[in-house]
């Protein structure tokens, strides 16, 4: 399990969508804006916003389950999960665009593009990879840099459960916090 992770508070979330642009941005080549848009393979997001009751915008993205229904479905074993800890990762390389990982997950985040990294296929498995190489230089993922409102933010898991926890004891005693 992910020590820290991508906390989704979809009730803050405004719909903006500037974390799906700078998800894009942080997995293009260029990692800048202004060149990425004009780069051969655009780069897309991994996080993804969806549209709710009273349209309301719902941000959902890879919650890198263990075990991880996408990557047991995966036949030629392109997600993996010894690239970061806690992480399941798409390997381009190795991805056959079969669609398996995408009819297993039950989060509906896996989507389908070509890739700088996959050079000749016409689409591979695109997913949240966590930011990996951002938070192994000590940013936050690109999403909740982007995220100005708190939807998204990067926290200790078990310290948010806890808040949770505390949030619920408050509620069946009838306090708000």
């Amino acid at each position: 399990m992910l020590k820290k992770t991508v906390i989704v508070r979809p009730e803050l979330c405004v719909g903006c969508m500037q974390c799906m642009i700078r998800c894009a941005e942080a997995h293009s080549q260029t990692k800048a804006l202004a060149s990425a848009i004009r780069e051969d393979i655009l780069a897309k997001p991994r996080i993804h916003i969806g549209v709710g009751p009273e349209k309301k915008p719902f941000p959902n993205k890879c919650r890198h389950c263990e075990p991880a229904p996408c990557q047991e479905a995966c036949m030629p074993a392109a997600i993996r999960s010894d690239v970061a800890e806690g992480l399941k990762i798409v390997d381009p390389a190795r991805c056959i665009s079969c669609g398996m990982c995408a009819m297993a997950c039950p989060y509906y985040v896996i989507r389908f593009y070509r890739d700088k990294d996959a050079p000749g296929h016409p689409s591979v498995a695109v997913k949240c990879d966590g930011c990996f190489e951002r938070v192994a230089a000590g940013d936050v993922p690109a999403c909740v840099a982007a995220c100005k409102t708190g939807a998204l933010t990067f926290e200790d898991v078990n310290l948010y459960l806890k808040e949770g926890t505390n949030r619920l004891a408050h509620a069946a005693y009838g306090v708000r916090s």
